[in-house]
């Protein structure tokens, strides 16, 4: 199964792109890729233009959420488990119906957009000032335990990054003389192109090709950048990690990526949370598990045992009669929810296994034996013991 894309890399979107800049990238996509477009293409353009559009419609359903928008960027695809796009077993609906819903009905007098041969009156982006450049995100990964989840803890991570040239101060050049308005598009950063067509007179706009959208141009570049304002350096950081956090969750740290050409903004750095395996305990979302093995006798008779536990351990004590498979809770022993998806701390559950020996002594042997005779061994089970051992034997 292929590998989730980035929700903003499937709008073609950044980080710092406001509601109407998702939902402008959305539309875009739908014009695109809505079935309807595709009725008369191969099975392959058909099944494309479907994946398409149901990861557009996917992205689009979490982006334009501020709740999960937010819960997006600070945890990755963890963060919203569950909150994906449409369900489309009952079909996409048309893509007239799509739009207009989106934007209140504003395309309704246009017949259904298919008299626009391929929608080439909505393409492109609208004209506007130079846009303002954003560095690269930053994704590593930072190995935790247990016990560092369990009370949070700091992190030092060392990353390679593009940072602010020191000889020109990010500028790419020297002298702030030597920074031009571009003359292409005039400092605007878009070109605009023009199309007359049978439907008539169409503008559409695009990244200037000469200033790369800055609006600006360098005519003596920094020898130390070659222009570009940017360096690479090798920095340390600290991350700061929550109580609780789960493996695959996506810490967010704002502006500690790329730095962008010119001064810009500061992309991300998208530390992904990789939970080491436990040498005692299972991890099952705030809970914990754990398994005892004790002796026939310590069953038979009761016992109290000490049960490890994070931050410390834990007295537990063995009733008289304990079956093997008997499942013991300590409340709050487990972990603690991870800000904003829960309160209070999960349960540590204890499994007992009674262990039976394969070999006795001769004296021990005659032990076992009068017991057997004296009828208390015969098994009886009472209303608790007959569902533990339902409960068991659903495994087989």
């Amino acid at each position: 199964m292929a590998e989730k894309r980035d929700y903003y890399e499937v709008l073609g979107l950044d980080k710092s792109a406001s509601a109407d800049d998702i939902k402008g990238a959305y539309r875009k996509a739908a014009l695109k890729w809505h079935p309807d477009r595709w009725v008369s293409g191969t099975d392959a353009e058909k099944k494309t233009a479907e994946e398409k559009f149901k990861e557009a419609s996917e992205a689009y359903s979490v982006l334009s959420d501020p709740d999960k928008k937010a819960k997006y960027d600070q945890f990755g695809f963890a963060g919203v488990e569950g909150a994906g796009g449409q369900d489309w077993s009952q079909g996409f609906g048309s893509l007239n119906d799509l739009l207009n819903n989106l934007f209140g009905g504003a395309f309704g007098g246009f017949g259904g957009f298919g008299g626009f041969g391929g929608f080439g009156g909505f393409g492109g982006e609208q004209s506007g000032g130079a846009r303002t450049l954003r560095g690269r995100d930053i994704r590593t990964r930072i190995k935790l335990t247990l016990e560092d989840i369990n009370s949070g803890c700091t992190k030092e991570v060392s990353i390679e990054r593009n940072c602010p040239c020191p000889d020109c101060d990010g500028k790419g050049a020297r002298n702030s003389s030597d920074i031009k308005t571009c003359p292409t598009c005039k400092g605007r950063g878009q070109v605009q192109h023009v199309t007359n067509s049978l439907f008539g007179r169409t503008m559409t706009y695009s990244t200037c090709p000469q200033c790369q959208g800055e609006g600006k141009v360098v005519s003596n570049p920094c020898r130390t950048c070659n222009g570009t304002g940017l360096v690479r350096k090798r920095v340390s950081v600290q991350v700061k990690v929550p109580a609780g956090v789960e493996n695959g969750m996506q810490l967010t740290l704002k502006g500690e990526g790329h730095a962008a050409p010119h001064g810009g903004i500061n992309g991300d750095l998208l530390v992904i949370v990789e939970e080491q395996p436990h040498a005692q305990f299972k991890r099952d979302g705030v809970n914990l598990f754990y398994t005892r093995v004790i002796s026939v006798a310590d069953a038979i008779l009761g016992t109290e045992i000490t049960i490890p536990a994070l931050g410390g351990s834990e007295k537990l004590r063995i009733d008289p009669g304990t079956q093997s498979g008997t499942v013991q809770r300590l409340r709050g022993k487990g972990l603690p929810a991870v800000s904003g998806y829960g309160t209070g701390r999960g349960d540590l559950y204890v499994k007992i296994l009674v262990w039976i020996p394969r070999k006795l002594s001769r004296s021990e042997k005659e032990a076992i034996e009068s017991l057997r005779a004296g009828g208390n061994v015969t098994p009886d089970p009472n209303r608790d013991d007959k569902a533990l051992f339902e409960k068991e034997s659903k495994y087989f």
